[in-house]
């Protein structure tokens, strides 16, 4: 069995641009665990829209699957757009990182979205914002010593 485990595992290394990265959801060696968060789903009625918003503010990559539907990898969790659906606010509240909040939130302006409220607490701060999609998200980063 060790014969032929390491060639498999050079073969997998050697096949990868960084063998070190994360696997992606269209990879066959992306692992799934019973009752975590798999995949965010949100919903979009302009595909296109929030594809370049997402693309712009946060360098995520899509993939189309027909008219009604994009998934997104890049984002540390894969997920998609259903699209012609309105969002429905209120509900979960997606968080992203950023070690840089405030270039964050730049991005997110430049790229056609609307801060909506911003929140400091102990040890972090952050703010939210609407998608031209009408989707809030939120962005944090922590705050040493305050």
């Amino acid at each position: 069995m060790r014969c032929i485990a390491v060639p498999v595992m050079f073969f997998l290394l050697a096949a990868c641009d960084d063998p070190f990265a994360s696997p992606t959801a269209g990879d066959a060696l992306m692992t799934r665990t019973t009752n975590h968060v798999d995949y965010v789903e949100f919903a979009a009625e302009d595909l296109s829209a929030v594809k370049a918003f997402y693309a712009a503010a946060f360098g995520w990559e899509f993939q189309e699957w027909g008219e009604t539907y994009i998934s997104f990898s890049g984002a540390g969790l894969d997920g998609g757009f259903r699209g012609g659906e309105k969002p429905i606010v209120g509900s979960a509240l997606v968080v992203l990182y950023a070690e840089d909040l405030a270039a964050s939130e730049k991005r997110v302006v430049d790229a056609g979205g609307e801060i909506t409220e911003r929140h400091e607490f102990p040890g972090g701060r952050r703010f939210h914002f609407r998608d031209p999609a009408g989707n809030v998200l939120g962005v944090w980063t922590i705050v040493e010593g305050e």
